[in-house]
């Protein structure tokens, strides 16, 4: 049996908890699967690396509204798949032979980890070790209805999906959230004729008129059905069907089921480490991110409500913070969290929705500014795009910002700033100068266009 200073259980944002102010403690890393995590093996950083090249084609194919004609661009996708894991594929390789042999103070150890006891973990290597203090980050995994497992079709998760050999002709995707919405607009821009099937509506968590709005748009681009569930799935010679509990089918050469993540924490036998979790399977922290059990810390996909990597990320600092200064803990600040979804057109939201607000009672403001309302938005002939403000009529401070349209991401960025600092919305719109004719005069005239008292 070893004893550490410190054992983390998961190298996506865990692996960044080994700081210089750590330097002086015996650390134990523990991965049971791709070095570096979700993130930069199978989530955020490929799936944008994907995302760009379908803007681009897809763009391609609306030159027409801007008086540009040419055929689309051509999809070498074997070469696109290459470059783009011919890049991070190295990365988690470094990163894996840094942590096993250029750290000092850490010894890595490659296998799966449960608790036996408090602060004990019984590798399935067969080695136990203890620690004074552990850290859970052991992220979360794609999920897979029953329906489809028990079937026995073939399918692939956004694990596997980007590492095709070659694009399908016919693609079908379960699930309505983010990740599903993102891989039907790269494989749709591509040319691949993409089915999506939701058990509700699209995006259900956003904004209602973003939804709305959203959904309208992509029915021109995807087949989309929603409020129907998958009841029966089959394979017949490289075709897959699934039938659906409206009654009717529909069929692909590829299935990517995209219906959620769950934590893994179920996986970890936090019982018998005294470690609580949720219903749900998230562990249970409190705001110094610490859990149940004493000395036990956990973050990101694990724990959080926010399957994001810039939480994760946030959550990794403060938990790095606390363990180097006991007499000085910090707390994580989820006030305000930012989220995007690149698909096309691009979305971003922070804060409540207007149906949140709604649901309070509380009083609130909206305005709703179209980027074809804009000299940039008239550049790009954008007759879509929208960002959509809420307010506090009394304060002016803004409650919640949700965008459709090209760069959301970026443009939500200073909306952000201005919620998390406490800028209020004239102060915010004329207190500074706005670049014309930028885009980011559409959020410039959102917040003038907001009715206060």
């Amino acid at each position: 049996m070893a004893h550490y200073d410190l054992i983390i259980v998961g190298t996506g944002s865990g692996n960044s908890i080994v700081t210089p102010e750590l330097a002086g403690r015996r650390i134990a890393i523990v991965e049971h699967g791709l070095f570096g995590g979700t993130c930069i093996n199978v989530g955020c950083v490929p799936t944008k690396m994907f995302v760009y090249p379908a803007d681009l084609a897809f763009n391609a194919r609306e030159w027409d509204r801007i008086d540009l004609h040419g055929a689309p661009p051509r999809v070498d996708w074997p070469a696109m798949r290459d470059r783009i894991f011919g890049r991070i594929d190295p990365i988690a390789v470094g990163g894996r032979e840094y942590r096993a042999t250029g750290t000092p103070n850490v010894t890595l150890y490659e296998a799966h980890a449960e608790f036996t006891g408090p602060r004990t973990l019984h590798l399935s290597t067969g080695e136990t070790l203890t620690a004074d203090d552990v850290v859970l980050a052991a992220g979360g995994r794609a999920t897979v209805p029953t329906e489809i497992t028990a079937s026995g079709v073939p399918f692939h998760t956004s694990d596997t999906i980007m590492r095709l050999d070659e694009l399908p002709e016919r693609l079908v995707i379960l699930g309505g959230g983010y990740i599903a919405a993102e891989f039907a607009h790269v494989f749709s821009a591509f040319g691949v004729h993409t089915t999506v099937l939701a058990r509700s509506g699209l995006l259900r968590d956003l904004d209602r008129e973003i939804t709305a709005r959203f959904t309208d748009l992509v029915r021109e681009r995807w087949h989309l059905r929603t409020n129907v569930h998958v009841t029966a799935a089959k394979e017949s010679d490289g075709e897959i069907t699934l039938e659906l509990s409206d009654g009717e089918s529909v069929s692909g050469d590829v299935l990517l089921v995209a219906t959620g993540r769950v934590p893994n924490g179920d996986r970890l036998n936090l019982a018998a480490g005294g470690v609580d979790a949720h219903p749900d399977g998230r562990i249970i922290v409190d705001t110094c991110q610490r859990t149940s059990a004493p000395g036990v810390w956990a973050l990101g996909d694990a724990s959080s409500d926010y399957q994001l990597k810039h939480v994760a990320n946030h959550e990794e600092r403060i938990v790095a913070h606390n363990l180097a200064h006991p007499d000085g803990l910090i707390t994580s600040d989820h006030r305000f969290v930012p989220a995007a979804v690149f698909t096309h057109p691009q979305l971003a939201s922070v804060g409540i929705t207007e149906q949140a607000a709604e649901a309070s009672g509380r009083p609130y403001t909206t305005a709703v500014q179209h980027y074809g309302s804009t000299a940039y938005g008239w550049a790009m002939e954008d007759a879509t795009s929208l960002c959509k403000l809420i307010a506090d009529p009394a304060t002016g401070q803004l409650l919640g910002a949700h965008l459709m349209g090209e760069q959301a991401s970026t443009l939500i960025q200073p909306i952000l700033q201005a919620m998390s600092f406490g800028l209020g919305v004239r102060e915010m719109a004329r207190g500074q100068y706005w670049i014309h004719p930028a885009l980011t005069e559409v959020v410039e005239n959102a917040l003038l266009a907001l009715e206060l008292d």
